[in-house]
């Protein structure tokens, strides 16, 4: 792939100035056209040490609007970044809609050091190319214009460069020894980069490979793609999106939920739920000790118990490390986003729980049932919701998820219930009683979810949730047993 780069080019100074003031005029109106749309920006720049990463990033803050711009370096890991998945401290910095991103670093950055160093062998920098394509396949999907630029250089040229820039007082504190030691392993490094671009340079996000030797080429060469991909996304947002449309499935008749034997009840506990209590008191205070955290999602039917399964879990866990999310319509700056943004920005600490009510498969439920987004929207969204689990238990999360399930005879007698009691009111919305005629629906969906999206380290917990005190009996045990298997 290196080969392909442009080697020698080179730009002269008044040539420079002309294309770089036709381009300025190019990129600033493609960025101004982006800013009234639902698309995002976000420009990867990676490359061979001493290539120009930061002087590329700098030209794109020149070029263009910065009030819409902003760059994002990425170096060591913070502590607070090293608490979370690896691809949190993305996550939480893509640029919302109308707006752009320069990428200096990337989530390709540790994979490929880790292999040109073997620390990891060629399956786990497979494994983490593969994430690396899901992700971005993701935010392409989410309306992102997503431009991946590489700049090369050759191993004579990295090491005249540093040469140089060592040899000047000025500059001489830019070169690093890593950077000397990056460039004694040029050899490995490209071999290593070659097989990384060779695999993720797909359709939806190309690698343009830039030969990064004249300074001048090179910013022109980021810019003009730059450009291109911006115009080109443009052209297809003009095209009509698919109409979103209600999915009004019909659940078979025999299924998981069916065949839950909603009878289930608790006269006298006699002090079950206390001991199940105490189970996960003392076993979630060793979450910080074992680098672990927790999160527990609760979705169900309406008027199922959510709520009150989730105050008697959270009276178990220690208020300072625990926190609720209670998870309603998006907000405009959640929509300027990817679904799952308003989910990963939230993810607990070390040592820490967030407990979800209501969680990010409601694009699966409530946006394919109510046809908030298109049915190709909520038919990718199960391997892009179980990619996401799979990153949240490879950094170490418990994650359990529950469904509570009530029959319509019992969910039609609560809502009389809170209609009629004051301090209940606040439960009942006329969402609750429309949502009651697409009862069928929400089952065929839930049902759907459950098949594609219960893993080993991710199942589902189906609740029987007629009687409150079963159900909260039964969330409160299935936490303690989960968290008992996980930290031993």
């Amino acid at each position: 792939m290196f080969e392909s780069a442009e080697v020698g080019l080179s730009v002269d100074k008044k040539e420079y100035a002309k294309r770089v003031a036709v381009l300025r005029t190019r990129i600033l109106k493609a960025q101004h056209a982006l800013a009234g749309t639902s698309l995002r920006l976000v420009v990867l720049v990676g490359g061979v040490e001493g290539g120009g990463k930061t002087e590329v990033a700098r030209r794109f803050l020149d070029w263009m609007d910065p009030r819409g711009l902003r760059v994002e370096a990425y170096g060591e890991p913070s502590d607070e970044e090293n608490e979370r998945p690896e691809y949190w401290r993305y996550w939480r910095t893509l640029p919302p809609a109308g707006h752009g991103a320069i990428l200096v670093g990337s989530w390709y950055t540790r994979p490929i050091v880790r292999r040109a160093f073997k620390d990891i062998g060629s399956g786990d920098f497979d494994q983490a190319l593969d994430r690396a394509m899901a992700f971005e396949a993701m935010l392409v999907r989410e309306n992102t214009v997503l431009v991946k630029l590489w700049l090369h250089l050759s191993k004579k040229e990295q090491k005249r460069r540093f040469e140089a820039l060592e040899s000047d007082r000025d500059t001489a504190w830019r070169v690093t020894k890593q950077d000397w030691e990056f460039s004694r392993k040029y050899d490995r490094f490209r071999e290593v980069c070659e097989r990384a671009l060779t695999k993720t340079s797909v359709a939806e996000s190309p690698w343009t490979v830039i030969e990064a030797t004249d300074r001048r080429h090179r910013d022109l060469a980021a810019g003009e793609a730059v450009a291109a991909a911006v115009e080109r996304a443009l052209e297809r947002a003009a095209t009509p999106a698919p109409k979103a449309v209600p999915d009004r499935s019909k659940p078979p008749r025999v299924s998981v939920l069916s065949r839950l034997d909603l009878t289930k009840r608790i006269a006298d506990d006699d002090g079950k739920f206390e001991k199940q209590q105490t189970r996960v008191a003392l076993l979630s205070r060793r979450l910080r000790k074992e680098g672990r955290s927790l999160i527990c999602a609760f979705e169900g039917v309406d008027a199922a118990g959510k709520g009150g399964s989730i105050r008697r879990l959270l009276g178990a866990i220690d208020v300072r490390n625990a926190r609720v999310m209670a998870v309603a319509a998006p907000t405009d700056e959640e929509r300027a986003h990817p679904y799952l943004w308003r989910f990963w920005r939230n993810l607990p600490r070390l040592g820490r729980a967030t407990i979800y009510d209501r969680t990010w498969y409601g694009r699966v439920l409530v946006e394919r049932v109510e046809g908030y987004c298109a049915k190709e929207d909520w038919s990718r969204a199960y391997s892009e919701i179980v990619d996401f689990e799979s990153e949240l238990t490879g950094a170490g999360v418990i994650v359990c998820k529950f469904w509570l399930q009530i029959s319509r005879e019992e969910q039609l007698r609560r809502f009389k219930d809170r209609v009629k009691t004051p301090f209940k009111q606040y439960k009942i919305t006329e969402d609750d009683w429309r949502n009651r005629s697409k009862w069928d629906a929400y089952q065929a969906a839930a049902l759907d979810m459950f098949s594609k999206t219960s893993a080993p380290d991710a199942p589902w917990t189906l609740i029987e949730a007629e009687d409150k005190r079963w159900a909260r009996l039964r969330v409160m045990k299935a936490v303690a047993d989960r968290l008992e298997e996980e930290l031993g």
